[in-house]
């Protein structure tokens, strides 16, 4: 005998997932010359640290979104091809306080050589225009290589999208602390951007080569998996969702829904001749992928398949039995076996209380009816 009892039952869809770092992505290096030093595979590069060396100078990794794309220093060239630094050849003394070290460089989005938008006697003009120091390197590029400076500790200087005397002066420090030339100017070869901490891939190249755009490949430093869910059912995939990740020898692990592919795939071979009229629709998949808070949760596995757990419905609140204990009406349905065998309203003692069933789970069935109660006791039926 039972007793109905009143409660939440959760139905969990189980899915087929992939453990290990997300996609490998070539790091972008502008550095030019022969690859002297490479990382190991598998190896974890943090903000500041070396991605590579070319030429024996380090190629450092920094975090931002914004890709290096130009030379940043405090100085340019004016168009005789003399330093302008001290606010001379049209530019006046615009230092503004910190010393005339600031003028004299192309504003951004200019390359600063022969052939450019426009020359350094014009940017020099175009920076009085707008009341800024001339010739000011300036921009979200600048604000961000900052950003990555100071959170390596260096200071003296404001973290603002100008790149002034006391940014190189901070420049100049951080280069003797990698071993470079101290110039206070930061070549676009210098630094690569990432969105975070990496986890090198694979090397394209080899050591004494000349480097190229696949010399580093890098994935998350952080595990996660990715499910190929299928496009009919989503409900599940939104960005914050609670999941169960089940791992080879019974480890599991909770994790939560990061990103979900805005672009389904068809459904790849399984579908035979994968041309049938109709089949890819039905076969369509979205890329969805689960990142976890607790990576030590996660064992020692670094990659293999994994089986994701999420909760298709949810009833709260609702009488629930053990599903053995329905039995199949003869007239129809489903009802109980009350184990009080008193007759009520001229009912036999062996009468069933006929009731109407809903959501299924671990076991358990939802039950409702006028003639079934909380705490009821009934029979399971032999």
């Amino acid at each position: 005998m039972v007793k109905v009892v009143r409660g939440t039952l959760t139905e969990e869809t189980a899915v087929k997932g992939e453990l290990g770092y997300g996609p490998e992505v070539p790091l972008p290096v502008k550095a030019s010359g022969t690859v002297t030093w490479l990382p190991q595979r598998g190896a974890s590069v943090k903000r500041g640290e070396a991605v590579l060396r070319v030429d024996d100078r380090p190629v450092a990794l920094l975090y931002g979104a914004l890709p290096m794309y130009r030379d940043m220093s405090a100085t340019a060239s004016d168009s005789s091809g003399q330093s302008s630094a001290d606010g001379s050849g049209g530019g006046g003394d615009r230092s503004g306080g910190d010393g005339s070290g600031d003028v004299g460089r192309a504003p951004a989005g200019t390359s600063g050589q022969a052939g450019g938008a426009e020359t350094a006697g014009e940017s020099v003009a175009r920076g009085a225009e707008s009341g800024l120091p001339a010739g000011l390197v300036r921009g979200a590029d600048v604000q961000q290589f900052e950003r990555n400076l100071a959170a390596l500790g260096y200071t003296g200087f404001t973290v603002d999208d100008m790149f002034s005397v006391k940014t190189a002066q901070a420049v100049k420090q951080w280069q003797k602390a990698l071993g470079m030339p101290e110039t206070g100017i930061v070549k676009a070869g210098d630094v690569v951007y990432a969105g975070g901490p990496i986890r090198v891939a694979r090397t394209g190249v080899q050591v004494g080569s000349e480097v190229s755009a696949e010399a580093v490949s890098y994935s998350s430093a952080s595990r996660m998996v990715t499910v190929a869910a299928s496009a009919a059912d989503m409900a599940w995939a939104q960005r914050g969702n609670q999941v169960t990740v089940e791992l080879p020898g019974g480890v599991t692990a909770r994790g939560k829904v990061s990103s979900v592919g805005a672009d389904a795939s068809p459904a790849g071979d399984s579908g035979g001749s994968g041309g049938g009229e109709g089949g890819g629709a039905e076969g369509a998949t979205v890329p969805v992928v689960i990142i976890f808070a607790d990576q030590k949760g996660l064992g020692r596995l670094e990659s293999g398949p994994v089986t994701v757990r999420y909760v298709g419905r949810e009833q709260k609140d609702v009488l629930t039995v053990p599903v053995v204990a329905l039995v199949a009406l003869a007239e129809g349905g489903y009802g109980l076996e009350p184990a009080d065998k008193k007759s009520t309203g001229g009912q036999s003692a062996r009468g069933y209380v006929a009731v109407t069933t809903g959501l299924v789970a671990d076991g358990r069935a939802e039950v409702s009816g006028p003639g079934v109660r909380e705490g009821m006791t009934v029979r399971i039926p032999k």
